[in-house]
């Protein structure tokens, strides 16, 4: 049964660990009861190679399905990061089955047996500050469009299976011996970590908590950190000491805004914006159109309740 629970504040947990799950079916049945039984909403990923996602749930609840995701998985073996939000998250409780829990289609790598050197948040600085360093971002570009660290390499993937290609044109490992990866959480850069020391590279190392845990553990004042931090729900982007940024999203292309970007001809709230408007067809734009309309019919209905 699924409870209806009003919240003022809600626990999100972002969390991942690469761990060999072999009844992946099973235990998406398992934790998917639970999740709804205790009002959790969110999106869970569950794959051979482990568990990735976020998930958030009023105060009371979120403790009792991240003790049942450790006893299922011994998640805190991974990483497992607590942020609060004033609005619902997410629309739905999802878990979802995968070959990998991050897209790479690189079938040698294996993040449960190999990975690079995690770097405390304190001893990023000094660490990327080496002249010999390269310093990679390993997000996508809409991510890195509203922040990234001040004198890191962006490859400009669209997605993050073209990562490998990147690597494969524009680094060697003899020449480039010591590499330094980050992303939102952690996830991916473990996963990339892997997939450089399969190609030889001698040195590698990636933020450990990724961003996030750097916005939150280094002051501001002696951050490396330019901008806003991507996030994948309502609340687009955050800053220093998790504070939620001020950009909005396109609901079109899920590309960050900012608030000057809404006074464009470009922009229609649901349909389109500067970035993604030369390539929208009129088919998409009603499309889009309609389902603006049917979400704002359900806020509308949401408020009269």
């Amino acid at each position: 049964m699924t409870h209806s629970i009003s919240t003022d504040i809600w626990k999100i947990v972002a969390l991942y660990r690469f761990v060999e799950i072999k009844d992946t079916v099973h235990l998406q049945k398992t934790i998917k009861d639970a999740c709804l039984e205790l009002g959790i909403c969110g999106t869970l990923l569950l794959a051979p190679e482990g568990i990735n996602g976020t998930i958030a749930g009023p105060s009371n609840s979120i403790p009792r399905i991240v003790e049942l995701l450790e006893t299922l998985l011994e998640i805190s073996n991974g990483e497992v990061k607590y942020s609060e939000a004033d609005h619902k998250p997410f629309r739905h409780m999802k878990v979802r089955l995968k070959k990998e829990i991050v897209t790479l289609r690189q079938p040698q790598v294996d993040p449960t047996k190999s990975v690079g050197t995690y770097v405390d948040p304190k001893d990023w600085n000094d660490l990327v500050n080496d002249p010999d360093m390269i310093m990679l971002d390993t997000r996508n570009k809409y991510e890195t469009a509203i922040g990234t660290f001040k004198g890191a390499t962006d490859p400009e993937t669209d997605v993050f299976t073209q990562f490998a290609d990147y690597v494969e044109k524009n680094l060697d490992p003899k020449k480039n011996k010591k590499v330094a990866m980050f992303c939102t959480g952690g996830i991916r850069c473990e996963k990339a970590s892997s997939y450089m020391l399969s190609k030889g590279f001698e040195e590698v190392y990636h933020l450990k908590g990724g961003i996030l845990q750097y916005l939150e553990d280094v002051p501001e004042e002696e951050s490396l950190w330019e901008g806003s931090c991507f996030l994948f729900d309502r609340r687009v982007g955050i800053e220093h000491g998790l504070k939620e940024s001020a950009h909005l999203l396109c609901y079109g292309c899920r590309y960050p805004l900012e608030q000057v970007d809404l006074e464009l001809e470009s922009y229609e709230k649901g349909v389109s914006c500067k970035h993604c408007i030369d390539n929208l067809t009129p088919e998409k734009a009603r499309a889009f159109r309609m389902r603006h309309q049917q979400f704002q019919k359900l806020a509308d209905e949401k408020k009269q309740a």
